[in-house]
């Protein structure tokens, strides 16, 4: 146990972000130095909170089942080395949880049934930060090699989980991946100012130093076909993630000026880190209107602020959440209450409980509006409300309604691999699909979810893979591909 009394006698306490004028004029991660740096003054006491207390729930909340309550002992009592190795024993990649995941362990926090809970997130990011800038990350290559070769396509955190533990459980791992370069979207699509890509290339750096291959550029399906991976290697992951983006089906979506916000992020990414990109969909100037109330739009919106947008509204079909747990949403479930990211706290409408009934064009035949009404739930079903319809102004329109599972046509097509019934990747409780040698791991095959889920998911896959190339394995246990979460 960490302080005795720490969560009787100390509030919870966030880092504070920077001034809001400041960091919209730049693309620098929003917590001074960095979120760890930033956390550091108060984040012994804070550790200290957590309780003595009998069943941790924490664990349940966690898909990765990370020790948590260890490591904010070992923080308490400022032995960071020892709380790096309890966090990495189960997370691969604490400093992108501990910045992306929406951190489902605190609301599960035993704290949490009549506090403010333990400030698990912040903990997770200060250990991993302390940890890179005091030396204790270091590559861990593998003492033998078994010979066997794998393929894992896609290199989002679901594929560098499943190759890490397989690289270091002496496979032979090459990743594939059809950007540029290796992280999927947590380099192109997370901006900047979430989680800067220093983050991604040096654990990208580790796993080359452990041995794992990574071969960018490479569209598997086009540059090399899923059949030939499938005679080249022993064992094929698919890691490609749900990249296949649910669309808005109403009058005038082929005007100009609509994206997905897929189309829209990875561009202003490559631009924030220096690169050219012709023809670029800008915000500058423009009311942008952002269709989608989650993560995704979020992260519009921060981008907008940044490029300099006239106004910028988010809209969302469902009702405004409220700003307390639910009943019906009781301890230790997630709850779905009212939230505020940083790019939140810069500027911007956030409507809600509407839904879009055309589009309106300009002259030239580009967005310039969008045709309003208010919805309200009837017997389970969106109902317009008579009289509520109105126009607001858009000339840059972005879709962020979420995806609809892993792109089936290619590499999914050739493998011959079985779909579910909601489309994604079919597997068995090892993680292996119904092609023999095949396995699927993250969102290819749970559908869209959370990047703890993804990384929980390839390291579980990899004792799947293990298991099925040497007859058993050491790596992890694997939870169960249908497995769901406590927290909804």
């Amino acid at each position: 146990m960490a302080d005795p009394k720490g969560f009787l006698t100390t509030p919870r306490q966030v880092a504070e972000r920077r001034p809001v004028a400041e960091r919209k004029q730049d693309w620098k991660e929003v917590y001074p130095g960095g979120a760890g740096k930033a956390l550091l003054p108060i984040i012994t006491k804070q550790a200290g909170r957590c309780m003595d207390c009998g069943i941790p729930f924490c664990h349940s909340g966690c898909p990765l089942g990370n020790l948590i309550p260890e490591w904010n002992d070992l923080v308490w009592r400022d032995d960071w080395t020892g709380a790096i190795e309890r966090l990495h024993a189960t997370n691969n990649f604490p400093e992108f949880t501990g910045r992306l995941c929406p951190a489902p362990c605190e609301p599960a926090c035993v704290l949490g049934i009549n506090q403010e809970p333990v400030t698990i997130k912040n903990v997770e990011v200060a250990i991993i930060d302390k940890a890179w800038e005091s030396g204790d990350v270091r590559p861990q290559p593998p003492e033998w090699l078994t010979g066997k070769t794998i393929a894992v396509v896609g290199s989002g955190p679901a594929g560098l989980a499943v190759a890490q533990q397989l690289t270091r459980a002496g496979h032979t791992v090459a990743v594939y991946e059809r950007a540029s370069a290796p992280g999927g979207l947590l380099r192109f699509g997370i901006p900047e100012f979430k989680m800067e890509k220093s983050q991604v290339e040096r654990r990208v750096q580790q796993m080359k130093e452990e041995g794992t291959v990574f071969r960018s550029g490479v569209n598997v399906g086009v540059d090399v076909t899923g059949t030939q991976l499938k005679q080249r290697y022993d064992a094929v992951v698919i890691a490609t993630g749900a990249t296949a983006a649910r669309d808005l089906p109403v009058p005038g979506r082929e005007f100009g000026g609509i994206h997905q916000a897929m189309e829209y992020l990875p561009q202003a990414n490559r631009v924030a880190l220096g690169e050219t990109v012709e023809n670029q969909i800008v915000a500058t100037d423009k009311d942008v209107v952002i269709i989608g109330g989650g993560d995704t739009g979020a992260d519009c919106l921060g981008t907008a602020h940044r490029q300099g947008a006239r106004s910028v509204t988010q809209l969302e079909i469902m009702p405004r959440p409220s700003d307390e747990r639910p009943a019906g949403q009781p301890w230790p479930t997630y709850p779905m209450i009212y939230r505020v990211a940083s790019a939140h706290e810069e500027g911007g409408e956030r409507v809600y409980a509407v839904s879009t009934n055309n589009f309106v064009a300009d002259a030239d035949g580009n967005v310039s509006g969008l045709d309003l009404i208010e919805v309200e739930l009837v017997d389970g079903r969106f109902t317009p409300v008579p009289g509520s319809e109105r126009t607001i102004p858009a000339q840059l329109v972005l879709l962020a309604m979420g995806f609809l599972g892993p792109e089936r046509e290619g590499f999914l097509d050739q493998l011959g691999v079985e779909l579910d019934e909601r489309g994604n990747v079919k597997r068995d409780k090892s993680y292996q699909t119904s092609v023999e040698g095949v396995f699927a791991c993250g969102d290819a095959g749970r559908g869209q979810s959370l990047i703890v889920w993804a990384i929980a998911e390839g390291r579980s896959c990899a004792a799947g893979v293990d298991t099925h190339l040497t007859g058993s394995s050491t790596l992890p246990t694997p939870i169960p591909p249908t497995a769901r979460p406590l927290v909804v």
